[in-house]
This record gives C-alpha cells, structure tokens and sequence, in this order.
C-alpha cells in the first residue's frame, strides 16, 4: 500500500497537493490540501473494472470555475466549523449571542464563505503500513472566524485500509466553548456515472428524521418515517422514493446516540455490483439525493454531474444544533476534545 504525492496545481503563489492513497484491490483515494478535498474514488465493479465513483475534478482549477462557485456542491471538501444550516445565523452559548456569516438565504451553511472547505490544510502525519495506509491533514480556525468563538485545531485523518475501508477519523480542541460538527461532503455514482442514481437501492437504518422549516432548517420537530418515502428501513430503490417527491431529499436522518460506530446505510448497484456501507459515530445522517446540483459540471474525463446524478451521506451532528435543545454534544469545551468516526466501506454484490 502506497500514499503517491503530486501537484495539484496554484492558488495564487499557494502549491496545492494531491496525495493518491492506493490498496492492493484497485481501491484508489485521492484527497487535496485545499478543503481537505477528497477529489476521487475508484473501485472496482463486480468484473474486476475499477471506475471513478465520486464528484470531483483532477485539478485545482475546476474547485474555482465560476459554475462551480455559483452551485457551490461541495464536492469532497471536509465541512466545518459546524456542518450543514444554523437558522439565521444566530446562536447563543454562555449567555452571549453570536451572529455567523448568513450565506445560505440568510442562514448560515457549511461554515460560513470561508468554511474549512475552502482553506488550505496542512499534512500533519503519513503512515504507511502494510494493511492500511493514511493521511492526517491539519488547520487552525481562530477566534471568532466567521464568528464562530474560540481558536480551533483541527486534524482530519484519512485512512485506507485492505479491507476496502474510507475511514474518515476527526478530532478537535478548543480554548473556548464553540459549537463544532465535521463531516465530509462527498457524492456517489455507483454506475460510474453512467446513468442517475435511480437504480440504486438505498436502506437507511433509521426509525425518525428531523422535519426542516420552508429553508431546509430543523427546528426540533422530528417525524417517524413509517409510510412516507423517507423510510429506508427495508431497502428500496430510488427511482421508488423519488417519485413521491418534489426535489428528492435532503434529510437529516437519526440514530442513536450512544457515538458508538454502528452501520447505518448501505447503498447497492445491481449493474455494477458495486456496494458501500456506511457506519459513523454520528447521531445522524443528512441524506441528499442531488436534485440541485448543476447540470453544467463534469469531470475533466466527462463524468457528467448534476440532478440525481450522486448521493451524499453527510454524517454529523445536529443542522441547527446549536438552537435545539435535545441536539447531542452539538458544543465542544474546552479540555473536552471533539471526537468523530465515519467509514465508507466498498465491495461488490
């Protein structure tokens, strides 16, 4: 197993890097230090054909096209300081109200303008052994970046295991009480983008998610998804659930909250073969199907993006944590670090 670096190209006078993680079945990871970008995955189908299976581009160029900018997907980028939407971009921790950058229709989203995802990172560790492999990327967000409180660091460690493991591990300490959710935004095509998500089978071990206002923010009214088309218990393909809505989904799912890693979804190709569970430690999951995605954005290889062309699987804390009472370990403290695990597993059927 082998960790291959390479340029990425510039920003500005910045050189950006891309570190290719690669095992011994043709599972192949590659992840930048801008964002904190996992730019690629390639697996193999159940033919031995090894494809690319994410959204993303092979150079730094495509992260600053103005198509991509004007979308704003996210594409692979490592989200933070707090995950998804804060309602109006206002909470209050300690008695003191802050107010966040608004720059999703007046809430504030994924960070703010400037969020990890579009900060460079810097290589903390490499290990290379011979059964996994792995990269940790670390950052500094100071006090009161995007008007979040407290200095912040950071280390987001990707790990590539023989097993066919994505293990994306988390960590982070603060000097003040702040609020902290991380998570990696990453789309997946299990055809290889040869065609939409629709023939994909979804299940989703999940009895409840968190209903969202006319914006999309949870404001702590949870609904069961017995008879609705959130209900993924059973598996059941897309193009099944999709129908009973009018943009797809872009829901945030609950589990338990112990933040033990358990499997919560797996997500099957019958085409291809190709599989991927999910497990985390994360008390839910925000499941979007991609409605809102451009239609104009493709891979340098033509890999066409857009509508329901990929899936996310955003594991994190609580959207709008911050403001709802019942939302687990939305606030991190000081001497009491921020701790998070999510694996990607792959293999064929």
């Amino acid at each position: 197993m082998k960790i291959i670096k390479t340029n990425f190209g510039n920003i500005g006078k910045a050189k950006v890097s891309l570190y290719e993680l690669s095992n011994h079945n043709d599972v192949v990871v590659k992840i930048t230090d801008y964002g904190g970008t996992i730019t690629s995955i390639s697996t193999p189908d159940n033919e031995g054909n090894s494809t690319e299976i994410t959204c993303g581009f092979e150079n730094i160029e495509g992260y600053f096209s103005e198509e991509y900018k004007n979308n704003a997907p996210y594409f692979g980028g490592t989200i933070g300081r707090y995950a998804s939407r804060i309602h109006e971009g206002k909470f209050t921790l300690g008695g003191k109200e802050y107010s966040l950058v608004g720059n999703d229709r007046g809430n504030h989203l994924h960070g703010g303008i400037q969020g990890f995802d579009r900060r460079m990172w810097q290589v903390d560790e490499i290990v290379e052994l011979e059964n996994e492999i792995s990269l940790t990327l670390a950052i500094h967000s100071p006090d009161m970046e995007e008007g979040y409180p407290g200095n912040v660091e950071v280390k987001t460690k990707f790990t590539l295991t023989n097993e066919n493991e994505l293990i994306i591990s988390y960590h982070a300490e603060t000097d003040k009480a702040t609020p902290i959710s991380l998570t990696n935004h990453s789309y997946f095509n299990l055809s290889g983008f040869k065609e939409t998500i629709h023939d994909h089978n979804v299940t989703i071990n999940s009895n409840s998610f968190l209903v969202g206002d006319d914006k999309g923010v949870p404001q702590g009214k949870e609904k069961e998804v017995e008879g609705r088309p959130e209900d993924f218990r059973n598996g059941k393909l897309f193009s099944d659930a999709l129908q009973h809505t009018e943009t797809g989904f872009d829901t945030y799912f609950l589990f338990e909250q112990d933040f033990l890693l358990k499997k919560v979804a797996s997500i099957k190709h019958s085409g291809s073969g190709r599989a991927m569970d999910v497990l985390t430690t994360e008390p839910g999951m925000l499941f979007y199907s991609g409605y809102f995605t451009s239609d104009n954005l493709q891979r340098e290889n033509g890999d066409q993006y857009g509508k329901y062309k990929a899936f996310c699987c955003e594991t994190h804390r609580y959207p709008n944590g911050p403001n709802l009472d019942d939302a687990p370990k939305t606030i991190t403290y000081p001497g009491e670090p921020y701790t998070s695990k999510t694996v990607f597993k792959f293999y064929t059927i």
